[in-house]
């Protein structure tokens, strides 16, 4: 049976991971920093509580382990732009870390989620193909870039085989609002609780939504039939503005009777503006496909939200 070790397995898009790697009984490890997952697991996941930087506890986490899916990540564009030294310091060490003792362990295989948005930078043309430049215009953008660098250098030169993903911006049921990313888990949640929704620059960046469970499933197929060494986009390959969502969202809240109410601020630097990717091919070379339409998925994340919001756990 394989064994999968799922690093941030009890995060958003990891959570999702983690359930559909279970369900295809697979035996799988979940690393979290807590020492209580933040969400249920699946009994027959095993949970590590630790610190993924430090070598001592890694190489007991990782024993019998085949496969590492790496999720977990200390930052996000805006806290990276806050503080660009904190973003280095708090992610680049434990990988680099995590990487040596991989290979202690014997890992055979290291997947690495990257970013779909950051690490492109400012784009030549829409959608994106892997093969893009990368010129990213964060901090975070830079520091997941040099991830990918450091993960191909061990590739290269101590032969671990990597799959790196870069994914575009997840939604859908799970994700938690106020942890400065995801426009649409936001606008829903400031719908509900009658708050202003924070739109940057007239129309807001345009971004590739997609949902989680197509995030997941295409984690999966990469980590599964992706060519080891490679690298892949996971996107719908649509792109929707900040009010192209609050247009979608409005007859949700009209049906509740709340109006949303709408904040405009300038664009900020660390934004970029346009970013829709090609999944041509995660599509070709193992079968994934988007299985989760844009209206389905913001009627759910939708409904999941509301429901929450009723029991006061939003």
């Amino acid at each position: 049976m394989r064994h999968c070790c799922v690093i941030g397995g009890t995060g958003f898009i990891g959570s999702h991971v983690v359930n559909k790697l279970s369900l295809r009984q697979m035996q799988v490890t979940v690393i979290g920093r807590k020492p209580i997952p933040t969400r249920a697991l699946p009994k027959t996941v095993r949970y590590a509580a630790g610190n993924f930087g430090d070598k001592h506890f890694l190489l007991d986490a990782l024993r019998g382990v085949d496969e590492i899916v790496h999720l977990g990540y200390l930052t996000v564009p805006k806290t990276s732009y806050d503080d660009p030294v904190k973003d280095i310091l708090n992610n680049l060490p434990a990988m680099v870390i995590l990487l040596e003792t991989a290979i202690l362990a014997g890992v055979k295989k290291f997947v690495f989620v990257s970013t779909g948005g950051a690490i492109y930078g400012k784009c030549r043309e829409i959608p994106i193909k892997e093969d893009h430049p990368t010129q990213p215009i964060s901090p975070y953008g830079i520091s997941k870039l040099t991830t990918e660098k450091y993960a191909e250098m061990f590739s290269q030169i101590k032969s671990l085989p990597v799959i790196c993903i870069r994914p575009a911006n997840a939604y859908g049921e799970g994700q938690k609002p106020n942890e400065e990313q995801g426009f649409i888990i936001n606008a829903i949640a400031a719908i509900l609780r009658r708050q202003s929704i924070t739109v940057f620059g007239k129309t807001g960046t345009v971004r590739d939504y997609i949902h989680v469970d197509d995030v997941a499933e295409g984690i999966i197929a990469a980590s599964t039939s992706g060519k080891l060494n490679s690298c892949y986009n996971i996107g719908s390959g649509v792109g929707r503005n900040n009010n192209d969502i609050l247009a979608a969202l409005y007859p949700f809240a009209k049906s509740v009777g709340l109006e949303p109410k709408v904040k405009r601020l300038p664009l900020r630097p660390f934004d970029v503006p346009f970013n829709v990717l090609d999944s041509t091919k995660l599509i070709e070379e193992t079968g994934w496909k988007s299985q989760i339409s844009f209206e389905e998925g913001i009627r759910r994340t939708w409904d999941w939200c509301y429901q929450k919001h009723k029991k006061g756990e939003l």
